[in-house]
């Protein structure tokens, strides 16, 4: 067992502290946020763990092994790279850094102080994912063709990020995780709310080896919530809808052959085919709960995170590419790879 020291209280943190406090492994020894009101409920509902404001109070404990911080995206990198150099492993909140080079400097420093850096893709953990994970890799699906996703709802808007940031790292890392190729370039379009500068709609196109496209849409300004992605093989497809209740994922035996004819190259021959939809057994244990125990399993065993540094940066990548591109209105940006 760990001790593991929470940095942020606020939307995401409660479910983390709850988490970490059901874990067998895992300690939950400190809690910190800024705010009263909920440091008060982190008391009422972890009596045993230390509450304050005080965040060097965690770097310095000495007793305590591990960080979780679930902060926003601005301050990640100051308080990753203090509980790094303080000895500690690191959990850390997506998107992992605002930039490409403090996700690297962290990479690099986690390697030096041989301590995990761990970031939190929850959906990579789901039992949804992981059997679409599971197929792709079974090549069920054949060659992988496009990702397309959309994740939009009416939304809060946020203060230090657009929706890209605050929506689309989410179909990101899913994306990275089941279709593990060389991402080339992005392109990025979006709305401008009322001229203020607030970008509340965006659509991604990512460019990958092997021509594989992705479109990403995401949303703050949809009178519904939809949340839905679509997986195009050269054998099998996919629609994963993680709003259905029972059915998130549904595989169908559809496709299509295109031939050119001997007879006239510049005439296609288009056949379809039409089979059997099935819908495949799930895990449902809390994509949290798994999480949780294989960052542990990583601390004490020393297992290779799933989504660990480099998952995080890729990520990163993109998601910076994109800024740039909705500056240039849609011109396609190089990924640095």
């Amino acid at each position: 067992m760990f001790k593991i020291g929470l940095i942020g209280y606020g939307y995401w943190g409660p479910n983390l502290a709850r988490n970490f406090n059901v874990n067998p492994d895992i300690q939950l020894s400190a809690i910190c946020d800024f705010s009263e009101s909920r440091l008060e409920l982190a008391c009422r509902f972890f009596p045993q763990a230390e509450t304050g404001k005080d965040t060097e109070k965690i770097f310095k404990n000495k007793d305590i092994d591990a960080v979780a911080i679930a902060t926003p995206v601005s301050t990640h990198y100051d308080l990753a790279k203090q509980a790094l150099l303080a000895d500690k492993h690191v959990w850390l909140e997506k998107p992992m850094t605002e930039t490409v080079q403090q996700a690297e400097e962290l990479i690099e420093l986690a390697q030096k102080k041989n301590k995990v850096l761990f970031v939190d893709h929850t959906f990579v953990y789901t039992g949804a994912v992981r059997k679409i994970k599971e197929l792709v890799d079974k090549n069920e699906l054949g060659d992988i063709v496009y990702f397309d996703s959309t994740r939009v709802n009416l939304g809060l808007f946020q203060q230090d990020i657009n929706v890209i940031w605050d929506l689309a790292p989410h179909d990101i890392s899913i994306m990275d995780y089941l279709i593990p190729l060389k991402k080339l370039s992005v392109s990025a379009t979006g709305l401008k709310y009322k001229g203020n500068g607030i970008n509340p709609k965006s659509m991604l196109t990512i460019d990958m080896e092997n021509y594989v496209v992705a479109h990403i849409n995401v949303s703050w300004l949809s009178p519904v919530k939809i949340r839905q992605t679509l997986i195009g093989g050269s054998r099998k497809m996919i629609l994963y809808d993680d709003n259905h209740p029972d059915e998130k994922v549904k595989v169908y035996d559809k496709g299509v052959h295109i031939y050119e004819t001997k007879e006239d190259l510049y005439r296609l021959n288009v056949q379809y085919r039409v089979g059997d939809m099935y819908v495949p057994k799930l895990n449902n244990q809390e994509a949290l709960a798994v999480e949780a125990q294989h960052f542990a399993d990583c601390v004490i065993k020393g297992e290779k995170p799933l989504t660990g540094g480099q998952a995080g940066l890729e990520v990163v990548k993109i998601l910076t590419a994109a800024n740039q591109s909705l500056k240039q209105r849609g011109a396609p940006v190089e990924i640095t790879n």
